[in-house]
């Protein structure tokens, strides 16, 4: 049966959870966050996320939510929906972003780049999904809205929401929403260092079996990094060479009484 890219994932997170994997933060680009469903079965499950998302994403103003669920003039069925109505409506992030004044925007640095500090300039608030809400009992829950406006750029170029605390400081919720690099550093080590990319076969179990010995081996290196700091993976490993048994004569020397 044919299933989206969100899906899939969502299945793979409903079975990680039930295998009870130890939970973290769930990130993903903007293909996943986008869809309301994908989001909602995050929430579900209990867990966290700080998912990219369009800046066409509708959100109510900070502070705002949908009109309560009309009077019932004690005719017909009681009303339970909520409303929307000329003047109260919602907004995209992009208009959000645009209207927030300059001192919202603060510079906050992820981590130490190759040549300088990457860091960019950001802004947070609390907000409500707006994604038709008018066919819901309850306004959706309150999340947080992170945005990105790099200096010198004519508007914001990324959004993400996240689920977390609203107690949650701007810079983890940067720090959160940059690292998924890793992802991208990972799958790409993947395909060229490791060969998942190098299948040729048509069948999903050979498929199945081929990524799966990609994993184990790239998890090994991973595991195998881990062992050591990152000054020393940069060149220094400082291993300590075996000492030479007393016995020892390399091939060659005059006391083994023949030429290598």
């Amino acid at each position: 049966m044919f299933q989206t890219k969100p899906a899939i994932a969502l299945g793979q997170i409903r079975q990680a959870v039930a295998d009870e994997v130890p939970p973290g933060v769930i990130l993903a680009d903007a293909a996943y966050g986008s869809d309301n469903r994908f989001r909602a079965g995050i929430r579900e499950l209990g867990l966290r996320y700080v998912l990219g998302v369009q800046g066409t994403m509708t959100v109510w103003r900070p502070g705002e939510e949908p009109l309560p669920k009309k009077r019932w003039k004690r005719k017909g069925r009681p009303p339970t929906l909520l409303r929307r109505d000329a003047e109260h409506q919602p907004i995209s992030l992009k208009q959000l972003a645009l209207e927030l004044p300059e001192r919202a925007w603060t510079t906050v640095c992820w981590r130490e780049g190759t040549n300088k500090p990457l860091e960019s300039r950001f802004a947070a608030r609390r907000v409500r999904p707006a994604h038709r809400d008018y066919w819901r009992k309850e306004p959706h829950p309150e999340e947080w809205v992170l945005m990105e406006w790099p200096e010198g750029e004519s508007e914001p170029t990324k959004y993400w929401v996240a689920n977390l605390p609203g107690t949650t400081k701007r810079r983890k919720l940067v720090s959160l929403a940059k690292h998924r690099w890793i992802i991208e550093r990972d799958y790409q080590e993947l395909k060229q260092e490791l060969g998942l990319n190098h299948y040729e076969g048509r069948g999903w179990r050979g498929f199945h079996h081929h990524a799966t010995l990609c994993v184990a081996a790239y998890g090994f290196l991973v595991a195998e990094r881990s062992r050591f700091s990152p000054s020393a993976r940069a060149g220094g490993l400082e291993l300590r060479a075996p000492r030479i048994p007393s016995h020892f004569q390399p091939r060659g020397s005059p006391r083994t009484g023949r030429a290598a």
